[in-house]
């Protein structure tokens, strides 16, 4: 038990008792870091369908409609869920999105015409097995959802479709473990995520990796699941070390060879922890 001395409720918007040494970390991360939402970077949902029975299809349904009509490919893309992010990388289940986008008004984008893609309207109109099992009864389930666009078989506005199409990190808002994920271009994901797009990725995704940043985030939010576990507040403000080039270029390296205990090493000397808090974090 901590005595009122070693309690701080003035530095953060949730009310945390922390211990003399949580406290010296924390303060020496705040010190020398810059907040995540001050890196140029735009935090964002992911897609949302109204109906993913529909729109989310198997790899085995994704080739029947290429076959019956190879246009189709134009407008299927891989997609992630909340369970496929691991920490800093990711596990594709094969399973697929049908992009049917709303355009984008104000880059002069068209929506998607259904009917320049019949295989898929086939689909969307008769339904059948969905990707989950489950039954999908065709045009009726769609146009009752409320979550679409200028027509039922279009997905709803979404003004950042292109971040989609490029680098990104994802992570599961909605889970207990916070993992974030470092995805490849042209690849969706859920709505249960937020992602953001933007420089320096690979850097901050092996600092938000890290052991001493996992720690950090269990005290800010603890291991709480559901709707504000990861939410976007909570990471956006995180205060992340801007590096040199060549500190950059090492955590990089090391990020691709998949060297995650010397980043935690070389992320601990970024912020300046003495041995006695290094050990601390690595006992947690």
């Amino acid at each position: 038990m901590q005595n009122a001395s070693e309690c701080n409720f003035s530095t953060s918007d949730n009310w945390v008792i922390l211990s003399s040494i949580e406290q010296h970390i924390k303060a020496k991360i705040e010190a020398v870091g810059t907040p995540l939402k001050d890196w140029d970077i735009q935090i964002n949902y992911g897609i949302k369908t109204g109906l993913n029975e529909a729109f989310i299809i198997s790899e085995e349904k994704r080739k029947e409609l290429i076959s019956q009509d190879p246009k189709s490919d134009e407008i299927i893309r891989p997609i992630l869920r909340g369970r496929d992010i691991k920490r800093y990388g990711y596990e594709f289940a094969n399973l697929y999105l049908i992009n049917t986008h709303n355009g984008i008004k104000e880059k002069g984008v068209d929506p998607i015409d259904i009917d320049d893609y019949p295989a898929i309207k086939h689909w969307l109109d008769f339904g059948g097995i969905a990707y989950n099992g489950k039954i999908y009864e065709g045009y009726k389930q769609i146009e009752k959802r409320a979550d679409q666009g200028d027509t039922p078989y279009n997905l709803r506005n979404c003004a950042y479709m292109e971040d989609f199409y490029k680098q990104k990190i994802a992570w599961n808002r909605i889970a207990s473990e916070k993992l974030f994920s470092f995805v490849d271009e042209g690849i969706f994901i859920q709505d249960s995520m937020h992602f953001f797009t933007g420089n320096h990725l690979k850097y901050l995704c092996a600092t938000l990796n890290s052991k001493l940043f996992v720690w950090l985030m269990y005290l800010i939010v603890g291991d709480a699941a559901g709707g504000n576990a990861g939410n976007a507040d909570n990471v956006k403000n995180l205060t992340i070390h801007m590096p040199s080039l060549e500190q950059k270029q090492q955590i990089e390296k090391l990020f691709e060879m998949q060297q995650y205990g010397e980043i935690d090493k070389l992320i601990y000397e970024l912020y300046g922890l003495a041995e006695d808090e290094i050990q601390f974090i690595e006992s947690q």
